[in-house]
Parts: C-alpha cells; structure tokens; sequence
C-alpha cells in the first residue's frame, strides 16, 4: 500500500497550503484566518515515480476542551494514528511557542516517524529560523516554504526513503491473483455486491449507510482462477462524514484502490449519479487502475427512469468510457456473470505486453492518419514507441520537439493505441521523450586564419561570378 503522509500542526500554519503543492491541486481551502480547515482532506501526492497519500488536518489545539476546535484536534490525533509519517508544521515567523511544545510531546508518545518542518522561512536564514525549534526535540528542523515551494521536493524524499519504491509492487501484482477492490458511495450495494460474487453471506450487508468500516480482503476462486476482492467502506461528502471512525475508513478505501488491479465502481440506479460518484472515479483514473463500471439496483426500474440514468451516466462519467458498463441487481445476483467476465478483460488489458515493433507500428500509422500540430518553430517528430510498464499501460515515445505536444494529440494517440491493441477496461498513458539538440546552446567554433582567407576568396569569386 502507498505511505500515508499526515500533515498537523497549530491553526494557519501552512498545512493547507503544503497539501495544494503535494498534492498539486487547489483542493484544499487556504485563506489568512486560523481554522479554516475543519474536517480531514485526502489527496494523492507523486515525488518523481513515487505515489504516496496526503492528509490534510484541522489545526491541532492542545489546549481545546470544547466546541469545534476540540473536535478538530481530536480529528487530526485519529489521522496520525494512521500515518506511516508525520510532517509537523511550525510557522517560523512566529517563533516556537507553548502550544508547538505540547503537539510535539503528543506527537513523541506515539512512536511515529516525525519530520519537524519550519514554514514560512523563505527569504530568512536557515541557521537563524530554526534555532530555537531545536528545543521541541523532535530532531532537526527543516525550514520549507509551503507558499514558494522551497526545499519542498527535499523534505518529501526524506520522508519517503524508508518505503520501497512503487515499481517493486508493481512487478509483485504479476505473480498474485487479481486484487478486486469494490467501491462507491454508502448504501450503494457494495457488501451486497461481494456477497453475490462469492456466493456466501461473506460480509454484512444491512440497509444502513457505514456499515462497512474497514476495507476487507477476501481471497476466493471462480471458473479455476484465484482472485482477492476488497470490500472497502462507502466514501461519502466530507460535509457529510461525521464520525470519527468513518473518516478513518476513507484512508482505507483509497489504500485499497492504489493497492487493487480492477476497481468496480458502483452507483445506484435509484439515485442519481452524484458529484460524489464523480470524484471517486476521478481518483480511480488519477491511480491508473483499470474500471468497470457497475449500476446497481436497476431491477424494479421503469423504462423512462433507467434511459434518465443511461443520460446521467453518459454526461457526468463521459470520462470513463474505456470502462464497460454493467447494470445489476446485486440483491438477486442479476448481471453478476458479466462484470466478473470485464473485470478479467480489464486485468488482462492492464497487464498486457506490448511488443516495440507493434508499438513502433501502431505510432507510424497514427502519424499518417493524423500529424501533430506545430508547436512554437518545431514540428514534433516522433520516431518510435516502447511500452514503459503496465497496470496501467504506459507507453513512452521517442522523438524530438514533443515538449509542447498537445493534450488533444495525446488523447488522440491513447484512443489509437486502446483500439488496435484492444485494450478495454484500462485506462493507457503515454509519456513523451524527448531527445534534446546537442548543438543548442553552443557558440559556434571560430574560424582559424586559413580558414578566414578560405572564406574571403570565396566570397571574392562569388562577387565575380554573379556580380
């Protein structure tokens, strides 16, 4: 599973900001004004090749005893309990002060990895902003600025250095059964969904939103091929997610995603498709994982209300028509042949080998159909492609001046790759490489004397010649 990177600290002290630069994104509120942010924020960071999870908490007030900023302290010690790390933000320009103590004692009894981290340092020296965050005993203090991005990239590598690299994982989904991971919304049908695949009252279904808190591995096997399924708990509004152990699920679930091969998507018919449902499968392409998209509850509908859902479907999850699309009755175990058939085309779509010949091939033809358009002075000139790992399949191309190339080219160039290979299921990415000109940037020689005279006497004989 992917660490988990916790971000604490006193209110307005930067975390918010330090979430939007890890996260690379604007999903977090940040404004001037202490407490801004109130419930708990989940974002997937990248640090070079390396994916990890981002929490983002309400300011941590020690000193609280009631109302909402005892609720926010009490929220932000539930997401350390389940950090791998824990980054303590202190704001530089205000100084270590009482409060910054008592977190730092807090955080030293929980055993956690720690990386003390002095915000709003830029333009200061680093000797001179750190000096007295010595005294909270939490190791070195590293000066960042959340708001300019320095030593940002530095901090994270540090904090991720005792994890193993995303690749190893990868290659280690090659050599165990699929991994199945169930999600949605809560009351959507998901327990209800596994219990009818595997045939047994496995996990508890109950006509309640949350019944699921964890997320459960469950191995089994169908038609002589093994298979883990993950029942995840229903990820909901954070305007909506109350308790306390709910929140701590939501980690869970998106662990499970970044941990599975095929992730089955379920909606509910009898509701409408939510901003919600949008965002989970937003998150389920940013991880890469193949989908199939499962309608749940659509027996008892009526002809008009299911073409409303086909509609609704079709323009808030346009975004996902590589995935194959099912509706069911998880209840009565309608439609469940179906999915499990596109779940293993999407495993087998997401782990295919592309060969560089097929690949190369397939580039050229492309390039034929449909040239990219001119960026700046340069046509980009693709020369060759490779595949460059899989789950989801990437293919890296090679060429020259494919710095700029467009996001319209490039979809282009993934709906071309979907089809002649027939990759369903699956979403494809493709990264570019581009080859640099060796002779950009450099003077050119000068000309020794001979080779000046050389010059002289021929531009004589050209001024002869043609007058």
């Amino acid at each position: 599973m992917l660490p988990t990177v916790v971000l604490v600290g006193r209110p307005n002290v930067g975390k918010s900001t330090l979430f939007n630069r890890l996260t690379r994104s604007r999903d977090a509120l940040v404004a001037d004004l202490p407490g801004l942010t109130r419930d708990r924020h989940y974002g997937r960071g990248r640090a070079g090749d390396r994916p990890f999870l981002v929490v983002d908490t309400g300011g941590l007030e020690p000193v609280a005893k009631e109302g909402i900023m005892f609720e926010m302290a009490r929220q932000s010690r539930q997401a350390v309990d389940e950090a791998d790390v824990v980054m303590f933000l202190v704001d530089g320009r205000a100084g270590c002060t009482p409060q910054d103590a008592i977190i730092a004692e807090q955080l030293r009894k929980t055993g956690k990895p720690i990386l003390l981290l002095v915000n709003k340092s830029e333009g200061m020296a680093r000797a001179k902003v750190t000096a007295e965050f010595f005294e909270l005993g939490l190791g070195e203090p590293l000066p960042i600025s959340s708001a300019h991005g320095d030593n940002v990239s530095e901090v994270v590598e540090i904090a991720l250095e005792n994890f193993p690299p995303e690749e190893e994982k990868e290659e280690e989904n090659h050599e165990h059964p699929p991994k199945i991971a169930i999600v949605g919304r809560p009351n959507v049908g998901k327990s209800t969904l596994v219990n009818a695949i595997l045939g047994e009252q496995r996990v508890i279904a109950f006509d309640q939103p949350g019944t699921t808190r964890d997320s459960i591995y469950i191995d089994f096997e169908r038609g002589g091929r093994q298979y883990t399924i993950i029942d995840t708990a229903g990820v909901r509004r954070r305007g909506k997610v109350d308790e306390a152990v709910e929140k701590f699920s939501v980690i869970k679930t998106m662990q499970a995603i970044e941990d599975a091969n095929v992730v089955v998507l379920v909606v509910d018919a009898r509701d409408q498709i939510t901003e919600q449902d949008a965002h989970v499968a937003d998150y389920v392409l940013q991880a890469g994982r193949a989908l199939v998209l499962a309608v749940n509850k659509w027996d008892g509908l009526d002809e008009h209300h299911r073409d409303q859902v086909k509609r609704d479907i079709e323009r808030k999850l346009h975004f996902l028509s590589f995935a194959k699309l099912h509706f069911i009755s998880a209840l009565h175990s309608n439609g469940i042949p179906g999915v499990l058939k596109s779940v293993d085309e999407a495993y087998a779509a997401a782990m295919a080998k592309l060969s560089t010949p097929k690949l190369t091939r397939a580039l050229i033809g492309a390039l034929e159909k449909q040239a990219p358009p001119r960026s700046g002075r340069f046509m980009p000139k693709m020369r060759y492609a490779h595949q460059g790992g899989s789950n989801p399949p990437l293919i890296v191309i090679h060429g020259s001046g494919l710095d700029d190339v467009s996001a319209s080219y490039t979809r282009y160039l993934e709906r071309t790759f979907c089809e002649i290979f027939k990759l369903k299921g699956t979403p494809l990415k493709i990264q570019y490489n581009s080859s640099k000109n060796p002779f950009e940037g450099s003077k050119p020689k000068p000309l020794s004397e001979s080779e000046q005279r050389k010059a002289h006497r021929a531009r004589i004989r050209g001024r002869k010649l043609y007058g």
